[in-house]
């Protein structure tokens, strides 16, 4: 005796439907533990990923009147693919694309973080020789945080001016005692390459 398991055409699309989201899901889930452990490599990973997702997108948008959660669908089968529902619905982005969208947007607040420092340590710097502080051991502190900031900022150049003036002026005050003070004309100098790299720094 011949078993049917549909009743006409429509039941079976929806079944074979059903099978593949299943078989979908389960590819994912497979493709996750498998760039997880290093047996694929990303670009390939990458690859397979999207394609998967994309299917996945369609037909859970074809089965969204049948199917209106896929978490739901996940449970009644007892498919045990935590991966897969993490890519295909929590992120719908390849492992590998959103791990390089964090980084880079770890990359920009840290370099919005040093670019605040920067600007911080030249305005306290030239606010100092403004008020007449110009003992050698008020000021070389404050070159050397400026360098040091600037230094953190990976896109300036190696030539940039901000460096070569910092470096110059630190080499210049070490070879002076802490209680020696800068000349008049010195600070002033001193002055004006702080605020002319601060202008270019800006203007970069």
């Amino acid at each position: 005796m011949e078993v049917k398991l549909w009743n006409d055409k429509r039941e079976r699309e929806m079944y074979e439907n059903f099978a593949e989201l299943f078989a979908i899901i389960k590819a994912t889930e497979k493709l996750e533990k498998a760039y997880v452990r290093d047996i694929i490599a990303p670009g390939e990973y990458e690859t397979e990923c999207q394609k998967l997702i994309a299917h996945f997108k369609t037909l859970s948008s074809t089965l969204k009147d049948i199917v209106p959660s896929v978490e739901r669908f996940h449970d009644t089968y007892k498919m045990d693919c935590p991966a897969a529902l993490n890519r295909l619905v929590a992120s719908g982005v390849p492992a590998t694309i959103e791990h390089r969208s964090a980084a880079a947007a770890s990359t920009t607040a840290s370099s919005a973080a040093a670019v605040a420092e920067i600007v911080q340590n030249y305005i306290t710097a030239m606010d100092s020789l403004k008020l007449n502080m110009v003992a050698v051991d008020q000021v070389q502190p404050l070159l050397f945080d400026l360098s040091a900031s600037l230094n953190k900022l990976s896109v300036l150049p190696s030539d940039f001016e901000g460096k070569t003036k910092m470096k110059e002026w630190i080499s210049r005050l070490s070879k002076m005692v802490a209680s020696d003070e800068l000349t008049e004309q010195q600070a002033r100098q001193l002055l004006f390459d702080l605020d002319s790299s601060y202008n270019t720094f800006m203007a970069s």
